[in-house]
């Protein structure tokens, strides 16, 4: 057995510069790909399938959701299963069950069928995103580790700034359903690679039972209150909205009282790390419900096509793509309270003048000035956000830190999909009707605005710099729109 196909172990780490080096990189970049595009490339698709499937718009919202749920529920679970029973084997198990996932969904003959094909998917891609990374931090040696993780976040950055405008491309040529179906060979021909080239590795200080309690009352109390918010002001809407936050309130006592909580209530004993994720909250509320009511608008009211929606979308990541390296540099520079503010109202700005792509609105006066000014507000905020989570916990922590973030980020998307419709006053029928979804859209958008402008406000109030800023985000270049880029274990 040559050096390149030599096992990884503690003593004979793989170098990058190896073949079996580049093989782990390819798996890892695969595996992740699938779930980066399917978070930016179905939202183009909902006209398609609520058309096809005759969908309300609670269904379209489900459809969404249903997804973010799992993986926000169980991303950090996933972490966890890997550095128990093997990073490898959990990897390659998320792959497969979002494959397979991805295949359910793109048979799905109703639209029940799909939101639960949906939620599988998420959970095969709480197994998997995490264990990518973790697969890169165990396997390559520590002098190749960052060179990895950048090429991973880079790489990954173009697969999901390439998701609009390929989703657009698969809904108007061959169907909707390819937007899922494309998935099943990417997952193919990862899972025997993995096998073949990628060593397996544990965490043997990985002791003591699983908060599965936790996780499934986070994920039920999030499944309860979404559920709430999509069905309005019904009596049904009301009692699970109060069974809702009363489960959330149990799910805080269980992980107080647990010796090992999923999410240790001590992380939020830092000022700054709680402040923080407030400030996430408010941030990705606010973008997860512009992206999920964008691609509506733009198709519903401005007539575009699926390919031309998810080919308007492109400056937003583009601009992601290319400057978020140097977005990082200037907040290590200037410190996170600026850009933590700035973001945010640039973000804010975007969102108000996209009420001007109405019935009648042109790309380049109407909509392009507002993804541009939405996209440099976004790579202001995320790589400082990013690096304050890191620096705000200890170093042993930092990979805990920024799954939570993650996950916090992913949840409040997903509550801004759910509440959002409700506050506009849209319609189970709104995205049939350009007049009704127009005027809807236009209050949306104040709502993410207004979000904006309280994360804006509490960033410049509650954010100050770590006194050791110990730990600095690896990925540099990202342009997911969901969430934060999540960060590997340092130290």
């Amino acid at each position: 057995m040559d050096s390149a196909q030599a096992p990884a172990t503690k003593d004979r780490p793989v170098r990058l510069r190896t073949a079996r080096g580049r093989w782990v990189l390819f798996t890892t970049v695969l595996g992740s790909s699938m779930a980066l595009l399917d978070s930016t490339v179905v939202n183009v698709a909902l006209p398609r399938i609520g058309e096809d499937l005759g969908a309300d718009l609670a269904t379209l919202q489900w459809t969404v959701n249903a997804y973010m749920l799992t993986l926000a529920g169980l991303i950090l679970v996933g972490g966890a299963l890997g550095d128990r029973f093997g990073r490898r084997r959990i990897f390659v198990l998320g792959v497969a069950w979002f494959g397979a996932g991805s295949l359910l969904c793109g048979l799905a003959p109703n639209a029940a069928v799909l939101v639960a094909a949906r939620a599988l998917q998420g959970i095969g891609g709480a197994l998997l995103t995490p264990g990518s990374l973790a697969l890169i931090q165990s396997s390559l040696a520590p002098e190749d580790r960052g060179r990895a993780v950048g090429l991973w976040s880079g790489l990954g950055g173009v697969g999901a700034a390439v998701g609009p405008f390929l989703g657009g491309w698969l809904v108007d040529g061959p169907g909707w359903r390819w937007v899922f179906l494309l998935n099943v060979p990417l997952a193919a021909l990862c899972v025997p690679i993995a096998l073949r080239h990628v060593p397996e590795s544990r965490d043997p200080e990985a002791t003591g039972r699983f908060d599965l309690a936790g996780a499934a009352l986070g994920a039920l109390a999030l499944a309860l209150v979404t559920y709430a918010l999509i069905e309005g002001g019904s009596p049904a809407g009301y009692a699970t909205a109060v069974a809702g936050v009363l489960l959330a309130g149990v799910f805080v006592v269980v992980e107080r009282r647990r010796r090992d909580p999923m999410v240790p209530p001590d992380i939020f004993s830092s000022r700054l790390f709680t402040a923080v994720n407030v400030v996430t909250l408010c941030v990705y509320a606010a973008l997860g419900g512009f992206f999920f009511l964008a691609v509506l608008q733009l198709q519903v009211v401005c007539g575009y096509s699926a390919l031309g929606a998810g080919a308007a979308l492109l400056p937003t990541t583009a601009l992601m793509l290319v400057l978020s390296a140097r977005a990082g540099e200037l907040g290590e520079r200037i410190g996170p309270r600026i850009p933590l503010t700035a973001g945010p109202l640039l973000c804010a700005a975007g969102m108000l003048l996209m009420v001007r792509a109405g019935p009648d609105a042109s790309y380049l006066p109407d909509v392009l000035p507002a993804l541009l000014v939405l996209g440099l507000g976004m790579v202001t905020l995320v790589a400082p956000l990013t690096a304050t989570v890191l620096s705000s916990v200890p170093t042993a922590r930092a990979g805990l830190a920024s799954g939570i973030n993650n996950a916090a980020a992913r949840a409040a998307g997903l509550l801004a999909v759910a509440a959002l419709p409700l506050l506009a006053g849209m319609g189970p029928e709104a995205y049939r009707s350009s007049a009704e979804f127009d005027s809807a859209f236009r209050t949306a958008m104040y709502w993410c605005a207004g979000l904006l402008v309280l994360g804006a406000l509490l960033a410049w109030t509650t954010v100050r710099p770590a006194r050791e800023a110990g730990c600095h985000p690896q990925c540099r270049t990202y342009c997911t729109v969901a969430a934060p880029p999540l960060e590997p274990p340092q130290g």
